[in-house]
């Protein structure tokens, strides 16, 4: 049964405060298209699901694009419509209350959710690293070497509760600075967060491709973090840190199997495809207006972030574990539940265990 327009509000209310700690996931890119649904690919006779990504333009969720301008979701049998929201929270609020079937954001949302006693799983893990780098101003590169310098300063974050809020958190305190230490700084992403470093707003930031890049092309800033690496992640972290994946809500996947294994089909071959080209060609397949630096500078982010990605769209084992680590260090709704908490029940490996294609 469909939920009358009442019920749906009331469902997407509750989402967005059940949502209010852990808000906007990794945002990068000046996306544009609030909301706005892609333009649709090749339509086959099968279902129709519509993913909500955080930032389509991302790097890090460049897969949900790419499937779509190779006509994998057609190929397996499945009409798929892209709809964009800059902020990761909106994304995983509209699938919570039904108005998309699936959404493509990072994979702490489902242990942050499980913990309020919503199960959604991550069905394919597109990344076994955040993919984000923490970038010092040029001028304050020489007074700022690790997170233990993070003292008095202020550091740009996507928004406060946000996975930048919370990856810089945990850098700090593992390096011996408290959280009472320095101010996170609301900076969003894209240009905001360039014009926040070149006006000296904040000292550093936390961000990914292609802002990445466009900040080291000016010259703004040097990396202090590279955690859109495996090993860069160990370093930072201390292990895997999946992050960017198809989530869904796990009773709509119980009851849409065959639908689950036609989208995991598509994704699957889109990461298979990934890993045997190069980043230029990568780049000659996404929408032109994406490489907003210039096709070069485009392809050399996506060469930068490429490490981050899986081959096959399984969960890193021991990386969840990581991830609970990192959220139950600050989540109020997470700290001193970890042994409550079902990892086994955040993600499958069902589906990608079965893909074809």
């Amino acid at each position: 049964m469909r939920p009358n327009p009442t019920g749906r509000a009331a469902v997407a209310a509750l989402a967005a405060v059940l949502l209010l700690p852990l808000s906007a996931c990794a945002n990068d890119a000046a996306t544009s298209t609030h909301g706005a649904a892609a333009p649709a690919g090749r339509q086959v006779d099968g279902p129709k699901v519509k993913i909500m990504v955080g930032g389509l333009d991302k790097v890090i969720y460049l897969p949900a694009m790419l499937t779509q301008r190779l006509g994998y979701f057609a190929d397996a049998g499945v009409n798929v419509e892209l709809m964009s929201e800059p902020a990761g929270v909106n994304a995983t609020t509209a699938l919570l209350a039904g108005d998309v079937q699936g959404a493509v954001g990072f994979y702490d949302h489902t242990i942050d959710l499980q913990a309020k006693g919503k199960h959604v799983e991550s069905v394919v893990q597109f990344a076994q690293a955040p993919g984000e780098v923490e970038l010092v101003s040029t001028e304050q590169a020489d007074a700022i070497k690790s997170g233990a310098d993070f003292k008095g300063r202020k550091l740009g974050v996507t928004s406060i509760g946000s996975s930048t809020d919370f990856l810089t958190k945990y850098l700090a305190v593992k390096n011996g600075a408290a959280v009472s230490d320095f101010s996170p700084i609301a900076v969003g992403a894209g240009q905001t967060f360039i014009a926040a470093l070149q006006q000296g707003s904040i000292d550093a930031g936390m961000t990914t491709d292609p802002t990445v890049a466009n900040v080291l092309d000016k010259g703004l800033g040097k990396i202090l973090y590279d955690m859109r690496t495996p090993e860069g992640s160990r370093q930072a972290l201390g292990g895997l840190y999946p992050s960017s994946s198809l989530y869904m809500n796990t009773e709509w996947v119980e009851k849409n199997r065959d639908t689950t294994q036609k989208l995991t089909n598509a994704f699957v071959k889109t990461l298979k495809w990934m890993s045997a080209r190069t980043p230029e060609e990568i780049a000659a397949k996404m929408p032109a207006d994406y490489a907003q630096g210039g096709a070069e500078q485009y392809a050399a982010a996506i060469k930068s972030t490429l490490p981050m990605f899986t081959t096959d769209g399984v969960m890193p084992a021991d990386g969840p574990k990581t991830v609970l680590a990192v959220l139950a260090a600050f989540h109020p709704d997470v700290k001193g539940k970890e042994g409550t908490i079902d990892l086994s029940r955040t993600y499958t490996t069902e589906f990608v265990g079965k893909a074809t294609g």
